[in-house]
């Protein structure tokens, strides 16, 4: 890297973020940073370039700004092609002007490597650079850090806000084509409230976890409800696709001190951060912390070699086999995949054979118009997509109890779900077991 001319080719690049976005052309595919790396400033000024393209198509993750590229009046601009569906991108996927590429988050880095994903330019949100002229990725690493190496160009919105996070995360102003100075503030996702059914569902989920554990968590009031029942344990470490602020508390009690893990011992190990302002300064330089691409991370093999590995993952619908749907509802895109496979796998080949794999949910869930749906139920939902098949999986958890689904038959794997059901739907779900099985429930 050039370091000693590092200033002059960062003044040679910097432009505005109008001058920056007429770098896409008509027909140009477009991948934006992840989550809290999205760069709001570039597609804000992208959108307002709208008029200037025809058939750009846009890719992300997780993405949470409005999505305007989404909207109808932008078909002929816009095309997006997900690789995952978020609360911005459901309706055009499920209109038909939008698409959605299945793949594991784990995969998207490899695809970039070997062709399956190709895009011209790479649009991300970087820290300002270093006395050498390194920019952070600070929130993200995991299909950013491919994504800068593979696009034919690169163009960064530089934001003060971005913290520096060690780990794969460096990149030098010379990988940057164009270079946009623009602060404000990272997105925040607040802490969820708590209610009794998380608490519950929490108390289950906690008594499966031994001290000395290494968990993988995501986002939600489930997560956090796991973690406040931990504060009795010790020795935890971290090996998790995201975490958000739920896991500083127990950081800071020394509950987490990643002291007995079996694969980078003292450090936790995440591809992506997702919270408020206390996790990015928590995560500002700092070397208990570090970021890697998703392709190690959520490597199942990579996971198996942490010791009492603990995956925890959520459900939209698991059907008396096991099978668990959490990406879709029936025909309608809703999510993606993310980790929840390549955790699942990993810790049921975790090397002391003492991984353990959760499904939690709540048994129910309710409709905008009042309609209470059994989230157990006999047969998932006509065009539903499963993500983790009935052979993988391990533990399902509700408030009501939890189910193991491995070690049993399809007949006691369908008792054990009933007796973790909602007990205003158990009996019509035993009536349908006696149907479906043709035996006595």
């Amino acid at each position: 890297m050039d370091w000693k001319n590092w200033k002059e080719i960062y003044a040679s690049r910097l432009c505005t973020a109008e001058e920056a976005v007429q770098s896409i052309k008509s027909g140009d595919s477009v991948i934006f940073g992840h989550c809290i790396s999205e760069p709001t400033g570039l597609i804000d000024a992208m959108v307002a370039n709208a008029d200037a393209y025809r058939n750009v198509a846009i890719s992300h993750m997780v993405s949470l700004g409005k999505g305007e590229y989404t909207k109808p009046e932008y078909k002929d601009n816009f095309t997006f092609k997900g690789i995952f569906c978020g609360a911005g991108t459901r309706k055009c996927v499920a209109d038909g002007h939008g698409d959605f590429i299945p793949v594991y988050f784990s995969d998207v880095p490899v695809w970039m490597r070997n062709g399956l994903l190709n895009f011209d330019v790479c649009m991300v949100m970087l820290s300002p650079p270093d006395e050498r002229g390194y920019c952070n990725l600070g929130v993200e690493s995991g299909y950013t850090y491919q994504a800068i190496k593979s696009a034919k160009t690169v163009i960064a919105q530089i934001n003060e806000n971005v913290p520096v996070a060690y780990g794969d995360t460096f990149v030098h102003v010379s990988e940057l084509d164009k270079i946009v100075e623009m602060n404000m503030p990272l997105f925040e996702q607040a802490p969820p409230k708590i209610g009794e059914v998380e608490k519950a569902i929490g108390k289950y989920c906690a008594s499966l976890i031994e001290d000395g554990s290494t968990l993988q968590l995501g986002i939600g009031a489930i997560p956090d409800a796991v973690l406040a029942e931990l504060k009795d344990r010790k020795h935890l470490g971290i090996h998790s696709e995201m975490i958000a602020d739920g896991v500083i508390d127990l950081v800071e009690a020394g509950v987490i001190d990643c002291s007995e893990k079996t694969l980078h011992n003292g450090k936790m190990i995440v591809t992506f951060l997702m919270g408020t302002k206390r996790l990015y300064d928590f995560a500002h330089k700092n070397p208990m912390l570090e970021l890697k691409p998703v392709d190690y991370v959520n490597n199942p093999a990579v996971i198996a070699k942490n010791n009492k590995m603990v995956s925890i993952n959520s459900a939209l619908q698991v059907d008396f086999m096991g099978q668990v749907v959490a990406c879709t509802i029936g025909k309608k895109q809703f999510s993606g995949v993310g980790g929840q496979v390549d955790f699942v796998r990993g810790a049921a080949m975790a090397e002391d054979g003492k991984g353990v794999s959760i499904i939690a949910m709540p048994s129910i869930t309710t409709k905008k118009d009042g309609t209470v749906i059994s989230k157990i139920t006999p047969y998932i939902d006509e065009g539903a997509a499963v993500t983790t098949n009935r052979y993988d999986v391990d533990y399902i958890v509700t408030e009501y109890g939890i189910a193991r689904m491995k070690g049993k038959t399809l007949k006691e794997r369908a008792r054990a779900l009933i007796e973790i059901a909602h007990p205003s739907v158990r009996e019509e779900l035993a009536k349908e077991f006696e149907v479906r099985f043709n035996t006595a429930y």
